[in-house]
């Protein structure tokens, strides 16, 4: 059961985080708006709408644009490894795992996590970029201009926050030691396995 529900937690994440890294909704004005891999623009008083998406890692307009990229992707990359880890061993047969429920790596968890949050951390540095400048008019290092913030830059700023607090939470150990009652010695500070007597 626990294995199972940390395994529907790893998965929520990361589809989560495949929605807002496809999102073009990080950055926006009334007409134009930009994710990480994608840009849309609508002409005035038009719902037509055409987006596009950034080819490869040269169509990215700025460097710390691409930096911030390949940490994301490499976030999600390590969150759908550890999300298919989970569902591997909430599936698997019972004395075939030894440690259920903690999940297999935690570890991977809190590097998919830390690559998240720096990627997101350096995404407003492109802000400084031409085609931000563009898209805002008065952006600059860190300031968005007239760009509001999207729904798509929270989604992933509330999913960073999520994955980096699922490696931490540990579900109660539950220890039960039958036949016997732990008593609790003052003379020599040892606890000492009693047989249970019946009275």
């Amino acid at each position: 059961m626990v294995g199972s529900v940390w395994a529907a937690l790893g998965l929520t994440l990361t589809c989560i985080s495949a929605l807002s890294l496809v999102s073009p909704a990080w950055l926006q004005t009334p007409n134009f708006s930009f994710g990480i891999l994608t840009y849309c623009s609508s002409p005035q008083d038009n719902w037509n709408q055409s987006c596009e998406t950034f080819g490869s890692l040269q169509d990215i307009p700025d460097f710390a644009w691409k930096v911030s990229v390949v940490m994301l992707l490499g976030g999600w990359l390590l969150l759908a490894f550890n999300a298919l880890l989970l569902l591997s061993w909430a599936f698997a047969p019972k004395g075939l795992c030894h440690r259920r429920g903690g999940g297999p790596m935690p570890g991977v968890q809190a590097a998919a996590a830390a690559s998240t949050i720096l990627g997101l951390l350096v995404f407003p540095i492109s802000l400084a970029s031409p085609f931000a400048k563009e898209a805002c008019e008065t952006s600059s290092l860190y300031y968005a201009g007239k760009c509001q913030l999207g729904w798509g830059y929270v989604t992933a700023i509330l999913n960073a926050v999520l994955s980096s607090l699922l490696p931490m939470m540990r579900w109660p150990q539950k220890t039960t030691v039958q036949g016997r009652v732990i008593v609790f010695s003052r003379d020599s500070e040892k606890i000492v396995l009693m047989p249970e007597m019946d009275t």
